[in-house]
């Protein structure tokens, strides 16, 4: 299942009022459930998460995610190195820098002491992407109002304005 797939769950599911909070929407998207049980190759990671091998082999080489390779010499993805790899994935899409990546892995292998100064990473990080949607909400409503004035439709688009 490709990450526009995954999205477009998470996204539908964010947008029914009465449906699961975000964190719940993101353990399905990162596998917690259950959805990923056995080993993956690269193609099949790269597959699921929309992004080329290359770039796999890349947060590997970075240090990001340990993966394990099979008695051929090839690479074989565990379930919990395919959820690093949706988190950071997520997380690159958002516009957080790989260093900042290298540094939040680095602290996660640091065990829990680091806890507060993850989270304060994710919490300024949060507040980034928030000033990233309110800027492209503005964006998006000064593309409908040019839209409107050439005569065309807006609205009515599925999109969930804040």
């Amino acid at each position: 299942m490709a990450v526009q797939d995954l999205m477009g769950r998470a996204l539908a599911a964010l947008s029914d009022l009465d449906g699961p909070e975000p964190v719940e929407v993101i353990h399905r998207l990162a596998g917690t459930g259950g959805d990923v049980e056995a080993p993956m190759t690269i193609a099949e990671v790269a597959d699921l998460l929309d992004v080329s091998p290359h770039t796999l082999r890349y947060y590997e080489r970075a240090g990001l995610v340990d993966v394990g390779r099979d008695a051929s010499g090839y690479r074989r993805y565990s379930p919990a190195a395919v959820r690093r790899l949706v988190f950071l994935t997520r997380m690159r899409l958002s516009g957080m820098a790989i260093r900042d990546l290298q540094h939040y892995v680095e602290l996660v292998e640091a065990g829990d002491d680091t806890v507060p100064e993850r989270l304060d990473m994710l919490l300024e990080h949060r507040d980034i992407i928030r000033r990233q949607l309110r800027e492209l909400t503005l964006s998006l409503a000064a593309t409908e109002y040019k839209i409107a004035t050439y005569g065309g439709h807006t609205g009515d688009d599925g999109w969930v304005r804040p």
